[in-house]
């Protein structure tokens, strides 16, 4: 881990300060929504326009990195996320903030996909698993250290909006200043619907109903914060609970998914995740049990990302596991999309709870469908299992590939020692 630190270390600390200047942004605009006077329904509608702009660039940004290349796409796009930051405060509608998000999505998808390249090109076989655990790592924490810049005394100032912009503009520096030569880029095709469905349905339908749940803690936890009226200190460490969660949880539920039939583990994690969830929504505003909800949750939904997209590469060859997961990554953005806007008119039907609701029926769902289709196809043996790559919902298309490609050779490499 020491050597792939110090060799990608720009990159690294270049996506730490991005991953700060994101998180914060969307805690920021959840809390200040509520001070401008607009209602869970609207605030949904502007948190929804992140995932559609991301769901969009993911499609878009590899044709603008083929035709004019890796620095001038990141420069570019790094420029619109400064600029889309520092006017939020400046028009107070829902519109333009609406917009605004969708601009910020697609304009982080995109940096994502560069930086990810970039780290992808900067490492070797040996190296590539470490460097993934450390990316990862970086994610995590630069949106969890994010929540405790939210409590800098600003509330209805520009200051919040101010350094999330200066954060993203100096994270640029250390990585168009490497030496790392830039890479060439490749992105693949991924499967249609009907194809997927057909490889597999829990795959499929699971992404599509996760891609809510991670909507809801990325874009509607601080707005539920505010709707349920915690203090500015609550409501950061209630979303970053979500996020301890998912980096605390990743690693043992990746261990037990190498060992157990993956789709009694998605049942099981799923039904705990619902549980949670539950708990929650019968809290009343009790503060330590409504952290401790989030930290369960964001420890069940995270991993069940990577255990989708584990289970679905369970019935493929591995030339078609990159085109699949793209696929997938798909599907979980259009239920990205479609979450926050389901749960912004749950709040605005039955209250704050509706927040907790969705996340209960969404995840039970999951929990329920992983339940029957245990009735549908014999288990593949654990033996014949894909390897599990730990990837999280916030990393792009490209990350996930990366992740893929290394389990593939590991597994592979696994089987020739054996034999």
């Amino acid at each position: 881990m020491y050597h792939v630190i110090t060799t990608a270390w720009p990159l690294l600390l270049g996506m730490l300060l991005l991953m700060v200047g994101n998180g914060l942004q969307g805690s920021l605009l959840g809390v200040r929504g509520s001070a401008e006077g607009f209602s869970a329904a609207t605030m949904s509608i502007v948190m929804a326009g992140y995932f559609a702009g991301f769901l969009i660039a993911s499609r878009t940004v590899p044709n603008m990195i083929r035709r004019v290349g890796h620095v001038r796409v990141f420069a570019a796009l790094g420029s619109f996320i400064s600029a889309a930051l520092i006017l939020f405060p400046a028009f107070r509608d829902p519109i333009a903030w609406t917009l605004g998000r969708v601009v910020l999505g697609f304009c982080f998808c995109g940096v994502y996909i560069t930086a990810e390249s970039w780290l992808n090109n900067a490492t070797s076989n040996e190296t590539r698993g470490q460097t993934l655990s450390a990316y990862m790592i970086v994610q995590m924490a630069g949106i969890i250290a994010a929540q405790g810049v939210l409590l800098i005394p600003d509330a209805t100032g520009f200051l919040l909006f101010v350094i999330p912009s200066v954060l993203v503009s100096i994270s640029f520096a250390p990585i168009l200043l490497t030496i790392q030569p830039t890479p060439a880029f490749e992105s693949t095709k991924p499967k249609t619907l009907q194809e997927l469905y057909a490889v597999s349905p829990l795959g499929m339908v699971g992404m599509f109903l996760m891609g809510g749940v991670f909507a809801a803690q990325f874009g509607m936890a601080a707005v539920y914060g505010t709707q349920a009226g915690l203090t500015l200190g609550q409501i950061s460490i209630f979303v970053a609970a979500f996020y301890v969660g998912a980096l605390l949880m990743q690693y043992p539920l990746g261990w037990l998914s190498d060992r157990f039939d993956r789709r009694r583990l998605i049942m099981m994690v799923a039904a705990l995740g619902a549980a949670a969830a539950a708990v929650a929504i019968f809290a009343g505003g009790a503060f330590t049990i409504l952290v401790t909800c989030a930290f369960v949750i964001g420890g069940c939904s995270n991993p069940l990302y990577s255990l989708l997209i584990a289970y679905t590469n369970d019935f493929l060859e591995p030339e078609d596991m990159a085109g699949a997961s793209a696929g997938l990554l798909f599907v979980n953005g259009v239920g990205a999309v479609a979450g926050p806007l389901i749960i912004g008119w749950g709040m605005q039907q039955i209250g704050p709870s509706g927040f907790f609701v969705l996340i209960t029926v969404l995840m039970s769902a999951v929990s329920l469908y992983a339940l029957y289709r245990m009735t549908q196809r014999p288990a593949t043996s654990v033996e014949e299992q894909s390897a599990y790559a730990k990837v999280m919902p916030s990393a792009s298309p490209i990350a996930v590939e990366i992740a893929q490609d290394y389990y593939i050779d590991r597994s592979g490499e696994e089987e020739e020692e054996e034999e």
